[in-house]
């Protein structure tokens, strides 16, 4: 087995094997053992739906197969854009942010929302763009739910690509097309400036 580590978070752990990417749902001993057996069952089989149903719209990985608490699906040989966005020149860093503009935006027609929108999650392969990692997306018709999204984005470019983050959000407001859930944008704003 060539299987190696390459990601751990609090929910799963990603392995790569060859060029698959298993995740894999890790058991959490806090939990009551049937809870968390529910739980992990229930969030891989509804992530699985939910990366099937954005790969109709969008550039996700395609999924192998689904397992009682893993995923498997197509490793991405791309270039992540928490890694790399800051190295491209600008010209080409406005262009790939209006384009995740683009894609987000499809994503939200459909009333995607993938909960953890940032750059580590972005990764760009023969000049397509790829959305990976939908274990905290779920679907809402909510305009607020969409706002939050955008919200993350903006905050992973002030901190990861601070250098000229404001371009690089207004080049991602260009390519997203609702109006309204950029209008509620600014309401979640204000509101949470009063949260720091």
């Amino acid at each position: 087995m060539s299987q190696k580590i390459i990601a751990q978070g609090a929910e799963a752990i990603i392995l790569k094997d060859n060029n698959k990417i298993v995740k894999d749902r890790i058991k959490k001993s806090y939990r009551i053992p049937e809870l968390d057996e529910k739980l992990r069952k229930t969030r891989t089989k509804s992530e699985a739906k939910l990366i099937e149903k954005a790969g109709k719209i969008i550039s996700v990985p395609k999924i192998i197969k689904t397992e009682k608490f893993k995923i498997e699906m197509d490793f991405i040989a791309g270039e992540k854009l928490s890694e790399t966005l800051n190295s491209y020149p600008e010209k080409k860093q406005f262009e790939i942010m209006q384009k995740l503009g683009e894609e987000v935006s499809k994503l939200h027609e459909n009333h995607i929302i993938h909960g953890d929108l940032t750059t580590s999650n972005t990764i760009l392969k023969d000049n397509k763009i790829f959305i990976i990692d939908f274990g905290l997306g779920y679907v809402s018709q909510r305009i607020e739910d969409k706002a939050v999204d955008l919200h993350l984005i903006k905050q992973a470019l002030e901190a990861k690509h601070y250098q000229n983050w404001e371009k690089l959000f207004s080049s991602f407001v260009k390519g997203y097309k609702d109006k309204e859930v950029l209008e509620r944008l600014k309401k979640v704003e204000s509101r949470g400036r009063y949260k720091h």
